[in-house]
């Protein structure tokens, strides 16, 4: 009896020891998940023309929230010139059918953008910039944004109370870029209307 529990005992420490052995061994699958190093797949060249362009988008947006129509002007002109230096040349190479989207998301930018040179009334600059807007945020996903993140932000009532819109922002804080901070009715008391809709980043 003695010797089947010495037996038994005996067992229990091997089998003890073999499982703290393979457990300190084995990699776990949340160590290997926060070693993960993101793989970007477009050039450095590239990434940095897309960042040109999203800093000339977020200056004109930073107008809109200033409500001021002159410097509006001014960075519209520099988001055109951001985007002809888009390296599309890149994206033809690698895909031909999503550069013909691309391109066509470049095309409406501009034409988007275009008008704001000329226009003085800052309403109608706002409704240009929503335009903008929602041609930018399909070219990033269509391209495959590798930047730091950005936020899909919305107004339920950048153009009345049943009229929203959206635009790109570098950080969660809402500042509306529609009702701005001078807007004639609300003054700045809505700068912070709006949501987070969604995100885009290097995952």
């Amino acid at each position: 009896m003695k010797r089947l529990l010495a037996i038994i005992f005996l067992a229990i420490i091997v089998i003890g020891a073999w499982f703290l052995f393979f457990k300190k061994n084995s990699p776990s699958v949340k160590s290997e998940e926060s070693h993960k190093v993101a793989v970007t797949k477009h050039s450095e060249e590239f990434n940095k023309s897309i960042d040109n362009v999203i800093d000339a988008y977020i200056n004109l947006k930073n107008t809109f929230v200033d409500w001021d129509s002159t410097a509006a002007k001014q960075m519209a002109a520099q988001f055109i010139a951001s985007t002809d230096s888009l390296k599309l040349d890149e994206i033809q190479k690698n895909d031909s059918s999503i550069y013909a989207i691309v391109s066509q998301n470049v095309s409406d930018l501009k034409a988007n953008a275009e008008p704001i040179l000329k226009e003085n009334d800052i309403a109608e600059m706002r409704q240009d910039f929503s335009m903008i807007s929602e041609n930018l945020y399909p070219l990033l996903k269509t391209v495959g944004y590798e930047g730091p993140k950005l936020y899909w932000q919305n107004c339920p009532m950048a153009f009345g109370d049943d009229k929203p819109a959206n635009w790109l922002s570098k950080t969660s804080k809402i500042e509306n870029p529609y009702l701005g901070r001078k807007h004639p009715e609300y003054k700045s008391a809505m700068v912070s209307c709006g949501e987070n809709m969604d995100s885009l980043y290097l995952k």
